[in-house]
């Protein structure tokens, strides 16, 4: 009697690289639109206090 393996199907190689990198949606998270957003707020502050305050 004979035992035969059969090897599993190959697997895609172009797909292991993008689940690694947990690829997903394209867009900013909740926390990077928050930084962002008190990013934008400080510079503003900045900004408008160095007008305030110019020579």
């Amino acid at each position: 009697m004979k035992l035969v393996v059969t090897s599993p199907k190959p697997r895609n190689p172009i797909v292991v690289p993008s689940r690694l990198r947990r690829a997903g949606s394209h867009q900013a998270g909740r926390k990077a639109q928050r930084q962002q957003g008190r990013q934008a707020l400080r510079r503003e502050l900045f900004h408008a206090g160095a007008e305030q305050h110019g020579p």
